[in-house]
């Protein structure tokens, strides 16, 4: 999607979001998930790309517990200066609302995606989170043949991070800076 989509939306005049420029600089790959509380409260989850984030909108939040798939539906890509975005978007504008970070940190591709981008535009990406609150194993896996308009499931691995109890993202307060 690059970020002609990201850029064709919004206002840069009227709100303080940054605005769409890719970077390829960074050594390791980043991620963000921010809470953004619009018309309805989502997450929004974000994983460094070919220079720009690959953004997925997660309605309940992600989840630490492998039995909780969580529906995230991909929206355009926003440029890698969203990564330290927080802040009020002013109603009137593309996803008016509060967001605020939750989470940040680095990723990693499974070692057997040899490219990353070719495994989510195939609709299947394994990856490891090196984050403050999402460690671990997760799953990125396209909904075929669904409703949902470029509707995923972000799914937890099994590993040493998972949890078993309830996992509500929204209940998790540990300041992500």
């Amino acid at each position: 999607m690059a970020l002609t989509e990201y850029n064709r939306k919004r206002d840069f005049d009227d709100t303080p979001e940054p605005e769409g420029r890719s970077n390829t600089d960074n050594v390791e790959l980043i991620f963000v998930v921010q809470r953004h509380d619009a018309r309805q409260l989502h997450f929004d989850f974000r994983l460094e790309l070919e220079g720009v984030f690959k953004s997925w909108a997660v309605p309940k939040g992600p989840s630490m517990n492998p039995a909780d798939k969580r529906l995230a539906v991909m929206v355009e890509d926003h440029p890698l200066d969203y990564a330290d975005f927080e802040g009020e978007i002013p109603e009137g504008n593309y996803g008016a609302g509060s967001v605020e970070i939750w989470d940040h940190g680095t990723w990693s591709p499974d070692a057997k995606f040899k490219n990353p981008s070719e495994a989510i535009r195939k609709g299947l990406i394994e990856f490891t989170l090196h984050g403050k609150i999402l460690k671990g194993e997760f799953a990125l896996v396209e909904l075929k043949n669904s409703t949902t308009k470029n509707g995923w499931l972000l799914i937890k691995g099994r590993d040493r991070y998972a949890v078993d109890e309830k996992y509500n993202a929204d209940e998790v307060r540990v300041s992500a800076r």
